[in-house]
């Protein structure tokens, strides 16, 4: 299977987490609620590691990598922190939508910082994926 399967999964299990997300954090502190949310992720991914990967491995890892995970890590629980706020006083509808737009974010970052090139398909996709998103959130009259 290659990339875009997983990538496809991967889109149905996220919207699946905002209509789950949403129906969970109704009445309590959606920072708490994010808290829970990833130690069950926490546990669920050393779970999958420990079934499928080599954990020795791990003792390999480079000053670099470590530093990027870290960071990555520290971006995901930003995000993750931002998104249950945002389900918190928003419908799931709008807000997962708005969220994609960290594609949009992803093609520049991996253009400025990982020095991939921009195609018209990143410009055309990329504003197709603003577009739909300006037009999900615009506010009903």
């Amino acid at each position: 299977m290659n990339w875009i399967f997983w990538a496809i999964l991967s889109a149905c299990f996220a919207g699946l987490t905002a209509v789950l997300a949403k129906a969970g954090i109704a009445g309590v502190d959606s920072n708490l609620a994010t808290a829970v949310r990833t130690v069950v992720v926490l546990l669920f991914a050393w779970a999958v590691a420990c079934g499928f990967s080599r954990l020795a491995e791990i003792t390999g890892f480079s000053k670099q990598t470590w530093l990027f995970l870290i960071l990555s890590g520290i971006a995901t629980g930003a995000s993750w922190l931002c998104y249950f706020r945002a389900l918190q006083l928003g419908e799931a509808s709008k807000v997962a939508p708005v969220d994609k737009l960290g594609v949009v974010f992803a093609i520049l970052f991996a253009a400025l910082f990982l020095k991939e090139k921009l195609t018209w398909q990143h410009a055309v996709g990329g504003t197709l994926i603003v577009a739909g998103a300006i037009v999900i959130a615009w506010p009903r009259n």
